[in-house]
């Protein structure tokens, strides 16, 4: 684009002073050699009228604003014709003047495309008349002369023109790729501004899903940690302020001391997002285990704990979940079933753990368990969304008076320490 706009200044410079060069070029050529060709006084006054003619055309061009001409017009044509007649004039009195008439052959861009053939041509009639030794011809051959280098001006105006037209489409062709391309730059950059603020959007939404998922987890891990070890503490304390034997009542304070020492831990573990204390010393399975038989004495109630397949090392993550899970499910037995025994089974599978929590309890329409309130806990949907978490499942089956049970399936993804 740069080359082209360095060219089309170069042409602006030769129209605007090409005419004046030409001119007085030709002027001073054919001054030089008059004397050679016995011009007399007239033909030299003539002579000058025309040049005088010549310059005052091209003032009045240039003032006119139309020193380069940008496309055919009235104004244009007329001052195509009033050079191509002076130049023809010029060259009959001195055929060195066609230094000025071929001039015609740059500027036919004054012209409408129709009228470019015959301008063309009118110029080269005067050319060949300066190159055949002046106008008219003398004799049959200087006339055969004049035609022949008629012919041959022709028919290099024909392929001048030719390409010129070629010029013009590529021209203009280029001059409607270049306004295609800066709407498209437009509509790109008007893209690139919507992406940008689509971007900035997407990040204050991730952030605020971040805020929200964060305190969701903190919400869970409170209530299975903090919610279900105050409930096991103020029931241990009932216990013992009931009994009436002081030896039964010291083991529940016991008991229940240790349960508030034990809830402290897991509040500071789930602020840092760390895994349950009961984790730390094992894996999954003595997690669990330890989990059913603390409960069972608790809660009064027969609990047995199973592993089927060959236990491996879970992820961090994972162990976590099923671990939340089985907490969350044995509290919510020991608060709504009044179940006389209760069944926890681990099992690995390929692929894939599944954990199963049973009781005989009273049971419950799953449809119809009313919706988690501001003083209620987690219970499913808590489960579920954890479950959700690490693109596992939940599925709970139970039905009035014939016991609950809640099956949990994920993937198995092995610990990397």
């Amino acid at each position: 684009m740069r080359e082209t706009a360095r060219l089309e200044d170069r042409w602006a410079v030769f129209h605007r002073w090409g005419p004046y060069g030409l001119l007085l070029m030709s002027s001073l050529m054919a001054w030089a050699v008059a004397d050679a060709l016995g011009m007399g006084a007239g033909e030299l006054s003539a002579c000058g009228a025309l040049v005088v003619t010549a310059v005052a055309a091209e003032l009045w061009w240039s003032r006119a604003g139309r020193g380069r001409p940008a496309g055919p017009s009235p104004a244009g044509v007329l001052l195509y014709a009033t050079r191509w007649a002076l130049g023809f004039a010029l060259t009959w009195l001195n055929p060195l003047f066609a230094f000025y008439a071929v001039l015609g052959y740059f500027t036919t861009g004054l012209l409408p495309r129709r009228l470019r053939g015959a301008g063309l041509f009118a110029t080269a009639v005067t050319v060949a008349g300066s190159q055949s030794g002046g106008l008219p011809p003398d004799g049959r051959t200087g006339w055969a002369l004049f035609g022949g280098l008629l012919a041959a001006n022709s028919l290099l105006v024909l392929l001048f023109g030719h390409f010129a037209d070629l010029e013009e489409d590529r021209a203009r062709t280029q001059a409607t790729t270049i306004a295609e391309l800066e709407r498209t730059n437009t509509a790109l950059q008007q893209a690139l501004d919507e992406n940008a603020a689509l971007h900035s959007q997407l990040l204050v939404q991730a952030r605020e899903a971040g805020v929200a998922d964060e305190r969701r987890r903190l919400a869970a891990e409170i209530h299975d940690t903090l919610a279900q070890g105050l409930t096991g503490i103020i029931a241990q304390l009932q216990v013992a302020a009931n009994t009436p034997d002081p030896a039964a009542g010291r083991a529940h304070l016991d008991r229940a001391l240790a349960l508030a020492r034990e809830s402290l831990g897991e509040a500071r573990r789930s602020v840092h997002n760390l895994s349950p204390v009961a984790l730390a010393d094992g894996g999954l399975p003595e997690a669990l285990k330890r989990t059913v038989t603390e409960w069972a004495e608790r809660s009064g109630v027969r609990a047995e704990f199973t592993v089927t397949g060959t236990a491996e090392p879970l992820h961090d993550e994972l162990a976590a979940t099923l671990l939340r899970i089985a907490q969350e499910a044995l509290a919510n037995t020991a608060r709504h079933a009044r179940a006389a025994r209760t069944g926890v089974t681990l099992s690995y599978m390929g692929d894939e753990v599944t954990l199963d929590i049973r009781d005989d309890g009273r049971g419950f329409d799953p449809l119809a368990v009313p919706a988690r309130t501001s003083a209620g806990g987690f219970g499913l949907d808590g489960m579920r969304a954890r479950a959700e978490r690490v693109a596992g499942s939940l599925t709970v089956e139970s039905e009035p008076g014939g016991g609950t049970a809640v099956s949990v399936r994920v993937p198995l993804v092995r610990h990397e320490p």
